[in-house]
């Protein structure tokens, strides 16, 4: 900016004053004290040397170089307010980089975005399928969706909704030759795995839910093992054996009895689902957007879940 321009906030205070011919006025419509204006003004009038209201009585009026500068200052300020609204209109448009973990893009969130589409046609989403934290700036990613326990440094956390793991099979499993009617009948059946792999193990194995639910006879290491959690419930559903399934991201599948629980033993994660952006962008209007619904989509799970656990 030029050297000699003068701070905005003087120029702001004169040209709501001289608008309104009153120094009350300016300092409501600007939110500050009438005070705080009249000292705006004095140190414009001081920066520029010249006189820029006069009194008479109780009624202000401008001065010849007052009336010469205001029509000007009026113009610019109604310019840049175009260009706001344009670089905000700008931003409600256009593209949203998501990164998300698969199992929850699969089981949750595509299932929804249909909805969101319909209610903010301008906003495309983009998802990029992983569980690495990514840069966001050098990655050009605007939010992640993430598992965890909500410590990112750095980053904005806001809590979904979070999970438990329950064993699930298909319909045909579940009556079979071998039919599952305590937990003590696993041992005649494959057990599927998910080895996270993060360098925190944030997912109940076999092991730990065995234990946790006090179940002896069971081998807890045997048996075919998947990278992506949504994998090894596919195995499932395909009838390949019992998954520790994802009791929220699994109600789809549930629902349309691709899948049953045998037995109605849930063992609450230590984590939950995130959505995860930086603090900075965090009123960027498509990512306020996105989150408001996020959030929105997400309050009657985060609701249901207090109240079982309360």
């Amino acid at each position: 900016m030029p050297e000699d321009l003068p701070p905005l906030t003087a120029l702001r205070a004169f040209e709501a004053a001289g608008r309104h011919l009153s120094i009350t006025k300016a300092a409501e419509e600007l939110h500050v004290t009438p005070a705080a204006v009249s000292h705006q003004v004095k140190a414009l009038e001081d920066h520029l040397d010249v006189q820029l209201f006069r009194r008479v009585g109780n009624a202000l009026f401008l001065t010849d170089a007052g009336q010469a500068c205001l029509p000007g200052l009026r113009a610019g300020f109604a310019e840049l307010s175009r260009a706001m609204a344009a670089l905000r209109e700008c931003d409600l448009r256009g593209s949203l980089v998501l990164s998300v973990a698969p199992v929850f893009a699969a089981k949750w969130l595509i299932p929804r975005l249909g909805r969101f589409h319909t209610s903010h046609p301008d906003i495309d989403v983009r998802i990029s399928a992983a569980l690495a934290l990514v840069d966001f700036e050098r990655e050009g990613v605007d939010a992640a969706i993430r598992i965890g326990r909500g410590r990112y440094p750095g980053l904005a956390a806001d809590r979904l909704f979070g999970e438990s793991v329950v064993p699930m099979c298909s319909p045909a499993l579940a009556r079979g030759a071998q039919p599952l009617k305590a937990p003590e009948d696993l041992r005649h059946h494959v057990l599927l795995h998910f080895e996270w792999p993060g360098s925190e193990p944030v997912i109940p194995t076999w092991e730990e839910w065995l234990r946790a639910m006090g179940v002896e006879g069971v081998d807890p290491k045997p048996g075919p093992r998947f990278t992506q959690p949504d994998y090894a419930m596919q195995a499932a559903i395909e009838g390949a054996g019992i998954v520790l399934g994802w009791r929220t991201l699994a109600q789809a599948d549930l629902d349309a009895e691709r899948l049953v629980t045998p037995f109605d033993l849930p063992l609450p994660m230590e984590v939950a689902f995130y959505l995860v952006y930086p603090e900075v962008a965090g009123n960027r209007p498509k990512l306020a957007v996105f989150r408001e619904w996020m959030l929105r989509e997400a309050a009657p799970l985060a609701r249901l879940q207090k109240s079982k656990s309360g």
